[in-house]
């Protein structure tokens, strides 16, 4: 009889189990940086933001005060285009960048939802929840991601 070359099922059923487990172990880690970089991006935008509004204050003594509430598209007449080229509206999980203004001039707070979409409640300092809010109040941030993240 002729001896046929190849691989024998048993074979290639190992190789299959160990492809299974190097998957299991990169894709939650693939996920992990996916939203790793979601975070630093928002952060990035709303420092970029923050930036144009320090600048715009600079120019007038005051942050602009008739709005108090929204989205940072309301600041679009005011800091665009002298302030930044284009303002970014969106976080990183496609999330509105928003907006508290005290409506006098004198402070405001850029936030993002992330990753939850839902506004929860502020403590400050670092966090380690994709869904906890990323929060920037007169020129540096109160809440912010940081270390291992949980989900």
């Amino acid at each position: 009889m002729k001896r046929q070359k190849g691989f024998t099922l048993i074979e290639l059923l190992i190789v299959v189990a160990i492809i299974g487990i190097i998957a299991a172990i990169a894709i939650p880690n693939l996920l992990n940086a996916i939203n790793r970089g979601r975070q630093k991006r928002t952060m990035s935008d709303i420092r970029s933001i923050a930036t144009a509004l320090e600048a715009y204050s600079v120019d007038f003594n005051f942050y602009p005060k008739s709005i108090t509430t929204g989205a940072v598209t309301l600041l679009d007449t005011y800091i665009t285009p002298t302030f930044i080229k284009r303002l970014p509206t969106n976080d990183g999980w496609n999330q509105a960048l928003l907006l508290v203004m005290d409506g006098v001039g004198q402070s405001y707070t850029l936030y993002s939802v992330a990753k939850d979409g839902a506004a929860g409640t502020w403590t400050g300092g670092p966090k380690t929840d994709f869904a906890e809010d990323i929060v920037f109040v007169n020129g540096q941030f109160y809440q912010w991601p940081e270390g291992m993240q949980t989900n």
